[in-house]
């Protein structure tokens, strides 16, 4: 650190800091002044001190920056004048009161697989507007071995919601016969997912609106145009759903990660087993299988 503006106050002159680019900085614009370097990188920050701007080469947001946390409260509290007043509790209380504003007394539907994301995010929006929400849980037949009973079990005696369980197993793995393509395994399970979603969410009357466990890197990942992130995501587009049945979107989530919901399940009283479900992807085994899914 070459100079100890309110960013760098507090942090040892010589830090570790996570920088993941092999580009770097040679000149700096005017009216920047560099006030952090590398060895590698002889701008490794710089900022303009008559409009407060500043600008880092490196990730204060990872773990691999161990003061990376103290340079964003720097920033957030110090630089712009925020005051820490923002809680979990605050969220639910504020999130409970934008569902319930924004559905008013139509119904709600929500896919949901038994993951954190899904089950918060149902969770929330039951806690909005009780029996005006229905989850629909669909087993695609390439769970893990006894997984659709299991989160189905574990829904219905946890949560008392309206949980529709739909066993399409045969249809989906009707469709994946002779596909060995991993990508197209995906395809096709998005694509009949939203097929079924639809069959079983035209039952509901007065569905008007579509809950999502979207997150922030899913909002990201979302604006892609190239790169491994533009088809990561694939089976879950409900892009064709909401245009044929006309929802409109309801996203909790959409700007927290996936440990900030955690977070927000347990402050929810949600159980362990669910908080700490190990990850499983919508196309489940059928990505994993080298070969054919023969079920």
């Amino acid at each position: 650190i070459a100079h100890k503006t309110d960013l760098f106050n507090d942090i040892p002159k010589k830090t570790v800091v996570w920088m993941s680019h092999g580009d770097r900085i040679e000149r700096v614009p005017s009216p920047f002044k560099p006030i952090a370097h590398t060895d590698n990188s002889p701008v490794a920050a710089m900022y303009d001190k008559g409009r407060s701007f500043f600008a880092l080469q490196f990730h204060p947001e990872v773990v691999h920056t161990p003061m990376g946390f103290r340079i964003i409260r720097n920033f957030l509290f110090q630089i712009c004048s925020c005051k820490p007043l923002w809680t979990m509790k605050s969220f639910i209380e504020t999130a409970t009161e934008e569902i319930r504003e924004k559905v008013g007394k139509k119904k709600v539907v929500c896919g949901i697989s038994g993951g954190v994301d899904s089950t918060v995010t149902a969770v929330i929006v039951h806690r909005a507007i009780g029996r005006q929400l229905t989850c629909i849980f669909v087993d695609n037949g390439v769970l893990r071995a006894g997984e659709a009973k299991k989160v189905e079990q574990t829904l219905r005696r946890n949560f008392h919601m309206n949980i529709d369980c739909v066993d399409a197993s045969e249809r989906f793995l009707k469709k994946l016969k002779g596909v060995i393509d991993p990508e197209k395994k995906r395809k096709i399970i998005g694509k009949e997912f939203i097929k079924v979603f639809e069959d079983e969410a035209k039952k509901i009357k007065g569905v008007e609106f579509l809950a999502q466990g979207t997150l922030y890197p899913d909002v990201i990942e979302s604006v892609s145009f190239k790169g491994p992130s533009a088809t990561i995501k694939s089976h879950h587009n409900v892009g064709g759903l909401l245009e044929k049945m006309k929802l409109k979107l309801i996203e909790p989530l959409r700007e927290l990660f996936k440990d900030e919901v955690r977070v927000l399940g347990k402050e929810l009283d949600m159980p362990e087993e669910i908080l700490n479900r190990h990850p499983f992807p919508g196309p489940g085994i059928a990505i994993r299988v080298s070969g054919e899914v023969t079920g």
